[in-house]
């Protein structure tokens, strides 16, 4: 996949930040068609959690936000990392949201959450990591998923590419090694948990094996113009 943009992107055919754009635009456009996170047509205060990593996921997250915003919902964005290391084509996103609303640290996620009420969230959109993620989540993911998977968070969660702590090879959820002295065992793995995956130009084999149907929910692959 990685291969088959880059491609596209050399070709001179498109740019990174077109293609970033075509996917945001289909995950926004795929909660708008399914009315998720709204119980009617006309729910003025659906209120979503967008949830960007470090990488060019995290620009297809803020994308999603600022379409979703112009759709009339209220966002919430939270980040992982650093906005000045970002991807060129994810800061430019960045930015362009920051227009809009504020980017919060993830690490303020905690102390944010805490005077709301129960399920304060009608959507959560998990921009964290996508299919390049090899290792196991950061601690600062724990919060958040754990009360995404208890229902304490939102009423439904879409997946970017992949969920999160999930790997897009084999479907497994990334888990972090046992000390080889055998000093501790493995710890356990986190992963977000969606009930829907948007995927761009093909499903890949972590959607379909190992955890991956489990935590991905249905799968929709979406044409992005590969």
């Amino acid at each position: 996949m990685r291969a088959v943009e880059q491609a596209a992107i050399a070709s001179g055919r498109v740019t990174g930040l077109e293609l970033m754009e075509r996917a945001g635009r289909a995950v926004a456009d795929v909660i708008t068609e399914r009315r998720l996170g709204t119980s009617n047509d006309t729910n003025p205060t659906a209120r979503a959690l967008v949830i960007c990593g470090p990488g060019n996921n995290g620009g297809d997250g803020f994308v999603v936000a600022r379409l979703l915003h112009i759709r009339g919902w209220q966002v919430d964005v939270f980040l992982y990392g650093d906005p000045d290391t970002l991807p060129p084509d994810a800061k430019v996103n960045h930015d362009l949201w920051s227009v809009l609303g504020p980017v919060h640290p993830l690490a303020s996620f905690p102390a944010f959450c805490e005077p709301l009420a129960p399920l304060p969230f009608d959507l959560l959109v998990d921009a964290a990591f996508g299919i390049g993620l090899t290792r196991p989540l950061p601690q600062e993911f724990r919060t958040v998923f754990t009360h995404l998977s208890s229902g304490e968070l939102a009423r439904s969660c879409v997946a970017i590419d992949i969920p999160s702590g999930l790997c897009a090879d084999t479907g497994t959820v990334l888990r972090p090694a046992a000390d080889p002295a055998g000093r501790w065992p493995a710890a356990e793995g986190l992963a977000c948990k969606a009930d829907l995956t948007v995927t761009f130009h093909t499903a890949k084999p972590g959607h379909l094996t190992g955890d991956g149907p489990r935590y991905c929910g249905t799968v929709i692959v979406k044409d992005i113009g590969l």
